[in-house]
């Protein structure tokens, strides 16, 4: 495979940097992989650098062709000039290269010519090459010639390499900063121009449809709506949408399968469930909603999590064209997306009240998935990558909890043909049935859905079951996103609160390429949707409520947070029973704190203006005339019928 459409990588790096950890990373998926070793074995007493090339030895899956070039460095532009086209070649490293270069075995030679003859072997091979090499320049200059000889041929040949390479990367602490190519080539190739907004302008939406790439691309605006105070028929719309955007930049990510992304605390979790049983309340306490608090715990890392203050809704807008969105009026989805960046419609209105911001997002259409894929592969790739930034951006900017929906013609049955691939789902158990807007149901187009399902899995019977290949043939723009958007939110511990179809579907993608996305899902309701209870059942994720709402993809979340919210307020606040060593609320000698004003004395009945309240023994009950008027109520406050 190419990396990001790049066939020739330089993968630059200090000392321990991870620099070859990365480099090995990006040949991982490639069928075939000839390993060049550059360094020589050394002094044979000299047992770190044995380990060390050991240790670079354990690395190498078994299926990897081995070859050094330690003999004759010329042999590595050899190499290079025969390699075939599907083949991936991994040089490790340039600074060994040099080393054997500058041996005095080898000279005299013309270094400058054998660097010159390697950068034209770069540019002319066949096959796709990724080259580790040691960043030295940064350092101090060595204080002996043959240190200063290393530095600046190394120095030449990197400069050489990197610009023969297509790519270039530098690896600091292991973090991955790409070099080469800068922004306009690395942002993602379907992203839409945006330019900033101002005070009086509308919102401005960045697209991931039908634009061409620019050196500055934008994510989607963040609305903040506010809730009106009377309803809106009586003072029209008084709903404000101040926005903030964030440039995209050119971040190098590369997602593949197999990410190491971090998981929830392990401990914080169970503590955190272990404790509502100590806490004092008069009945058996939160039921299942305690699953609530130990995900809280376990995504916040403390046995004490507290309620989700900032929160933010990623609705997805994408229509899926052929049979897939049998059923739906044109241009429904559309109206829904400009509904909700007006502050109008359930969904805005419910953020609105629940504080959160709204992102509306635009995804590429996709393809009729019964004739043709849903996406090309480099779609796919920008999608993934802009999910990812979506996710960075709200992480950036304080964001607790991410809420994620969709809107968008057949994103249903793309998602139950995602569920098909993943899952071995039948399509017509995890397809719900079509709704006209009349309220009835629609069953010619429900049958036109299933049957472009079955096609499309027909058509890719023999595909590559891969996350990127079902993406592309099945998922389409939407799913994609939202991939990205777990991805992302997972590598910076930000939960995800889903909501319908896509996100499960996204959920399902994702477990190929980070296992870990799921554990900071979290599923509040399943609306009665077939496929989003066969996803949470695969995924284990458990329905917290049965609500069964149906008000849109992110709406129906929404209503379910504020009783989320109350959870976790309730659980952080409340203390611990008396038995159990808690403090007792009814105790005053503890709850109730002595006045800090110096002047203050505490009231005396012997105090003349003060007189102790008489005590009035009450009247026997009985018959006679006790009442003195018809409005006279009895003590119990019951009115006699």
């Amino acid at each position: 495979m190419s990396v990001d459409g790049w066939n020739t990588v330089l993968v630059l790096g200090g000392i321990r940097s991870g620099k070859s950890e990365f480099a090995e990373s990006l040949v991982t998926d490639a069928p075939v992989v000839r390993y060049v070793a550059t360094a020589p074995e050394g002094d044979p007493e000299d047992t770190e650098w044995a380990t060390r090339l050991a240790a670079h030895r354990a690395r190498r899956p078994g299926s990897w062709t081995t070859e050094e070039t330690t003999e004759d460095p010329r042999r590595l532009a050899d190499v290079l000039e025969s390699a075939e086209p599907n083949e991936m070649v991994l040089v490790d490293d340039l600074g060994g290269w040099v080393t054997v270069l500058l041996d005095p075995d080898h000279q005299p030679a013309d270094d400058v010519a054998t660097i010159a003859e390697l950068a034209e072997a770069i540019r002319g091979c066949a096959a796709r090459v990724v080259l580790v090499s040691p960043e030295v320049g940064l350092s101090l200059v060595p204080t002996t010639p043959l240190g200063r000889a290393f530095t600046d041929a190394l120095g030449a040949a990197n400069r050489a390499v990197a610009d023969a390479c297509d790519a270039v990367v530098l690896v600091v602490a292991g973090q991955p900063v790409w070099l080469k190519p800068g922004a306009t080539a690395t942002a993602p190739a379907a992203l839409a121009t945006a330019t900033a907004p101002t005070a009086a302008a509308a919102p401005v939406v960045a697209s991931l449809a039908d634009a061409e790439p620019t050196p500055e691309v934008q994510l989607p605006d963040v609305l903040t709506h506010t809730a009106p105070a009377v309803p809106a028929q009586e003072q029209g719309n008084p709903w404000a949408a101040p926005t903030m955007a964030l440039p995209m930049v050119a971040t190098g990510l590369v997602i593949q399968p197999g990410m190491e992304l971090p998981m929830p605390d392990e401990y914080a979790g169970p503590q955190a469930v272990d404790r509502l049983a100590t806490l004092d309340v008069p009945g058996a306490g939160l039921g299942v909603l305690d699953r609530v608090v130990g995900f809280a715990a376990a995504t916040q890392g403390t046995s004490i999590p507290a309620a989700w203050g900032s929160v933010r809704v990623l609705l997805l807008h994408g229509d899926h064209a052929g049979g897939a969105s049998a059923g739906t009026v044109a241009g429904e989805s559309a109206r829904r997306a400009a509904q909700a960046r007006a502050g109008r419609g359930a969904l805005a209105r419910l953020a609105a009240e629940s504080g959160a911001s709204l992102q509306v997002v635009d995804t590429p259409a996709s393809g009729p998935i019964e004739d043709e894929p849903a996406l090309a592969p480099e779609q796919v790739e920008s999608a993934l990558r802009y999910g990812w930034r979506l996710a960075e951006q709200a992480a950036d900017a304080g964001v607790q909890l991410l809420v994620l929906g969709a809107c968008g013609a057949g994103t249903e049955a793309a998602a139950a043909a995602v569920l098909a691939a993943t899952a071995g789902a039948e399509p017509p158990a995890v397809l719900g049935r079509v709704i006209t807007e009349s309220g009835e149901i629609d069953d010619a187009a429900w049958m036109i859905r299933c049957a472009a399902v079955r096609d499309a899995l027909h058509r890719t019977r023999r595909s590559s079951r891969g996350a990127k290949d079902i993406l592309a043939e099945l998922g389409g723009g939407d799913v994609a996103v939202a991939t990205g958007v777990l991805l992302g939110a997972t590598a910076r511990r930000v939960p995800v609160l889903l909501d319908g179809p896509v996100g499960l579907a996204a959920g399902m993608v994702s477990r190929d390429l980070a296992g870990q996305a799921r554990h900071w899902c979290l599923l509040a309701d399943h609306g009665g949707h077939p496929a989003v209870r066969l996803a949470a059942d695969v995924l284990g994720l458990t329905p917290l409520l049965d609500l069964r709402l149906d008000l849109g993809e992110g709406a129906n979340a929404l209503v379910a947070l504020p009783l989320l919210r109350s959870v976790l307020a309730l659980s952080a606040a409340l203390p611990v029973h008396p038995s159990l060593g808690g403090t007792d609320d009814t105790d005053p000698t503890t709850d109730e704190p002595e006045s800090t004003d110096p002047s203050y004395t505490e009231p005396s009945y012997a105090d003349p203006d003060l007189t102790e309240p008489d005590f009035v023994e009450p009247e026997p009950a009985g018959p006679g005339p006790a009442s003195t008027g018809a409005d006279e109520q009895p003590a119990s406050g019951w009115r006699a019928g």
